[in-house]
């Protein structure tokens, strides 16, 4: 397993005082890299003494949004083997860190789109649409198989000119409230290259959630320009231009015969594959795609809204400054794609990644073969008995109290396989007051399902939550649930998946 390279020995020259890597070149040890913690757990417990583990993403982090560190670096490149989860659940900063820093010839495996073959089961990402305006994100289509497009290849879209009676900003809201500007108009215009900085980059076949923001009422136009980098530093291909056009307050039907669109999902969708960009709206019976050129994406005067205070939203403009808004609506820095990636609440697809990671330390060191064997016979027993249990305290909770309401869609699997309904959650953009019809339907949704408690993960709970406070009003409890990250009272996966079901079963019986 020992390695030394010239890039491992210039980045150390490098670091100077900064912490070490724990994955090393003088260990006989297998050198694992995984992502999270929650892999990171999974793979001790199949490698035991026979590997060294380090995950990328840290405890209390999020996997979504993380950057890594130098030291993230030093770990991949002693690496002999990494695991990720993907199905796009980690930031794809971390993803394109792991891919090109990893030694040539040493393997990456997606651990939930491998485990399908060992009988994981995975379900659509279902999204709430139920919305006063449109939901408009951005959508990177296609997997661009005639580009030898890989994971780590990305799409850029960049706004190239805006005319308006105002500004306009598309941004995103991180998960702990910090905005990130996608598109100022109000930053300065070079004829040449477009909007300073005004660039989003998506991976390929993901989309994401904007926030998008009017200082005045009147009809909006911004073009739009796509092309796709293969490989870093390769020759960009273009992938096509538009313009999009926003009535903001006023009638929406500028000419004859154009759409407007009003409600619902819609994303501003590059399509790698076909080198076009349209706009891409999700309907009951599938997907409709409309020429830009013929449609007005309507900001109804009802979507007037309040600046916040603090100085993170200054950009909008003085606190209780009137702005038109449509929400981002699902919290935090959130690129994904179609499949809901979060599949280890669901014991039993723990058991599949086991399996998964036990074959690919079998096929890295043949050597321990018996050694993998042994201790993943031993751990898929425990897993089943984890199944078991989490089960069973699911099944105390008396059936009209067997309601879910979080903060995070990242439930689903839970919900699935042990029977306890998402009754709906609550991902709140804190750049806005929520509204008033936001709040009502949460406080019916408590009121008519008699919900006892709501479930909030802790490195959520510090920041102001509409969940948190409906549920004070209508005296529900605030209990703690985990969903993607480790802390100090829960550190493994066995211990997150318990700490759940009791935490479940407490507040809702």
């Amino acid at each position: 397993m020992k390695r030394a390279t010239c890039l491992a020995a210039a980045l150390l020259a490098l670091a100077g005082c900064a912490p070490p890597p724990a994955l090393t070149d003088t260990d006989d040890r297998l050198q694992v890299v995984t992502t999270t913690g929650i892999l990171a757990d999974l793979v001790r417990n199949v490698g035991g003494d026979r590997v060294l583990v380090d995950a990328i993403v840290p405890d209390n982090a999020d996997a979504h949004a993380y950057e890594p560190t130098l030291r993230d670096v030093r770990n991949i490149v002693y690496a002999d083997l990494a695991f990720s989860n993907y199905l796009m659940l980690e930031a794809q900063s971390v993803i394109k860190t792991l891919d090109a820093n990893l030694p040539d010839g040493v393997e990456q495996i997606s651990l939930a789109e491998g485990a399908t073959k060992y009988a994981a089961e995975i379900i659509p990402l279902v999204e709430d649409v139920s919305l006063d305006t449109i939901w408009l994100g951005m959508r990177a289509r296609g997997d661009g198989a005639a580009h030898r497009v890989t994971r780590s290849s990305d799409v850029r879209v960049s706004a190239t000119g805006v005319t308006g009676p105002g500004r306009m900003t598309a941004y995103l809201t991180e998960s702990f409230g910090n905005p990130d500007t996608f598109l100022d108009s109000g930053d300065g215009f070079d004829p040449a290259n477009g909007f300073r900085d005004d660039t989003m980059i998506l991976p390929p076949d993901a989309h994401t959630h904007m926030s998008w923001a009017f200082t005045e009422p009147g009809v909006y136009r911004v073009t739009m320009r796509a092309e796709l980098a293969v490989t870093a530093g390769s020759k960009p291909v273009p992938l096509g231009e538009q313009t999009l056009t926003f009535a903001v307050g006023v009638d929406p039907h500028l000419a004859p015969g154009v759409t407007v669109l009003r409600g619902g999902h819609t994303d501003v969708t590059t399509d790698i594959d076909s080198g076009e960009i349209y706009l891409r709206e999700d309907q009951d019976a599938g997907e409709k795609r409309h020429d830009p050129a013929r449609t007005v994406i309507e900001v109804p005067a009802k979507a007037l809204k309040e600046v916040p205070a603090g100085p993170g939203f200054r950009f909008l403009g003085r606190p209780g400054t009137k702005i038109y808004q449509l929400p981002q609506a699902v919290l935090g820095r959130h690129v994904h794609g179609e499949i809901d990636p979060h599949l280890w609440q669901d014991v039993g697809n723990a058991q599949a990644y086991t399996e998964l990671i036990r074959d690919t330390l079998i096929a890295a060191d043949p050597a321990g073969t018996a050694d993998y064997r042994a201790s993943t016979d031993r751990y898929l027993a425990e897993l089943s008995a984890l199944d078991a249990y989490v089960q069973e305290q699911i099944d105390r909770i008396p059936p009209p109290h067997r309601h879910l309401v979080t903060t995070h869609d990242a439930f689903a699997y839970l919900a699935k396989a042990y029977g306890i309904p998402v009754a709906g959650f609550v991902t709140p953009n804190p750049a806005v007051e929520p509204s008033l019809a936001d709040r009502r339907r949460l406080t019916e949704t408590l009121r008519n399902l008699h919900v006892r408690a709501v479930f909030l993960e802790p490195n959520l709970r510090a920041r102001s939550s509409t969940l948190v406070e409906v549920a004070e009003q209508e005296d529900v409890r605030v209990c703690d649930i985990y969903g993607d990250a480790f802390d100090d009272r829960v550190t493994d996966y066995a211990a997150l998946m318990r700490f759940n079901a009791d935490s479940l079963r407490t507040c809702l019986s």
